[in-house]
């Protein structure tokens, strides 16, 4: 099987390639840098140096004796995007230069990720716009001219819900109006410029699922946290992107590296946002169990890709908790909310499809988080305090 990996580089693209790689998958993936560009642009930390991605598919190919095929370039322009369909791909870095064939699975990452970042002025929100939309534009017509069976895994967002006053069921929502019944897309109530864009992903593949019966699963994901693999214990040059400042570290992942480098941890206004997370290594699962019972033709299939849900001070508190216990003095700081958000409010999602397809949860424990303590403490040299927070607003 030939799994297409779409942004190919970044914190769960790259972690992804080497998981289907060790399973026997023949791989390719594709990036231009795009992150990797931005962080240098707004001058934010990563914990720790990351090769480039010809760097690591050469040492993943040394350690390991698998390939993963890796093709530089930009997934807007859409000749870049045909030609990993029509046998005109030219690889940047791989074993075997033969083309590997129309994949079966096409895994979709590659999408400006932050929501500070689309809101930081016009430009970068023109940026998140017309890079998330031409890419998933350009997807949906490669597959609708080249490889119609091939399945389309798309990295949708919680966030494309919102928080509303009701239960949120995965995906679709039964109405009843008037004496008549439908079915719908679950409305949705995005809070950021990149979240728009998610929902504008999945109104395009949904209109690719009705027109030409194109077979999409789309995984609404929650913030993930960790940076420890099976895969990446190989060598600590395959490790995954990890950010710890305001516009691109997910909340976990900051508040760790705050308590470790004795940064009050910076809770937004009341702190009763909550929201659903998942271990890294669950998305691994979800995107593999997902590509091993496909969508069927004709198919949007929505699941919600959380493993449980934490308010802010939940998460704040676990910290302290956690991190006094290993020695470390934590402090929480309530800060004028930045964002324009419901600082509390109703939340209960429900997220039981991937589950039920085979997918085993790792849960946030407190021996989970002293483990990525741990991780952190080892790197605590490289963390920049004056990246933390930069107090973008909206």
């Amino acid at each position: 099987m030939h799994v297409l990996i779409l942004g190919g580089d970044g914190y769960l693209g790259w972690p992804s390639a080497m998981y289907f790689s060790a399973r026997g998958y023949q791989v390719t993936v594709v990036d231009n840098y795009l992150r990797r560009n931005n962080c240098q642009n707004l001058d934010v930390g990563m914990l720790y140096p990351i090769p480039t991605l010809m760097e690591r598919a050469k040492i993943w190919h040394e350690k390991t004796g698998y390939e993963i095929k890796v093709v530089i370039g930009d997934l807007a322009e859409p000749q870049v995007m045909r030609s990993l369909f029509d046998g005109s791909v030219k690889y940047n870095w791989c074993v075997n230069p033969a083309f590997t064939g129309i994949p079966e699975t096409v895994v979709h990452y590659a999408e400006q990720p932050s929501a500070p970042y689309s809101l930081i002025d016009y430009a970068h929100a023109d940026q998140t716009i017309v890079n998330n939309l031409r890419v998933t534009n350009n997807l949906m017509f490669a597959v609708r001219d080249f490889s119609r069976d091939t399945h389309i895994i798309k990295l949708g967002t919680m966030g494309e819900y919102g928080t509303p006053n009701i239960d949120i069921e995965e995906g679709w929502l039964e109405i009843e109006h008037k004496g008549r019944k439908g079915k719908f897309l679950f409305p949705r109530a995005a809070g950021s410029i990149y979240h728009t864009t998610k929902v504008m992903d999945t109104d395009l593949m949904w209109f690719g699922v009705r027109m030409w019966d194109l077979r999409v699963t789309d995984l609404m994901q929650g913030p993930v946290y960790g940076i420890e693999t099976e895969e990446a214990a190989i060598d600590p040059r395959l490790n995954t992107i990890f950010n710890y400042d305001e516009v691109f570290g997910t909340i976990v992942n900051r508040f760790i590296v705050q308590a470790v480098v004795d940064y009050p941890l910076t809770v937004y206004g009341k702190g009763g946002q909550t929201r659903g997370y998942l271990n890294i290594k669950d998305t691994l699962q979800c995107v593999h169990h997902s590509e091993k019972a496909p969508a069927a033709k004709g198919e949007l299939r929505i699941f919600n890709q959380i493993m449980e849900t934490f308010s802010a001070n939940q998460l704040a508190d676990m910290v302290q908790r956690v991190g006094q216990s290993l020695g470390y003095d934590v402090k929480v700081n309530h800060l004028e909310n930045p964002r324009k958000e419901a600082e509390e409010h109703y939340y209960n999602p429900t997220y039981q499809g991937l589950i039920d397809l085979g997918v085993q949860p790792h849960y946030l424990t407190d021996e989970v988080m002293a483990g990525m303590f741990q991780v952190v403490g080892k790197f605590k040299e490289n963390i920049r305090k004056d990246v933390i927070f930069k107090g973008i607003k909206w």
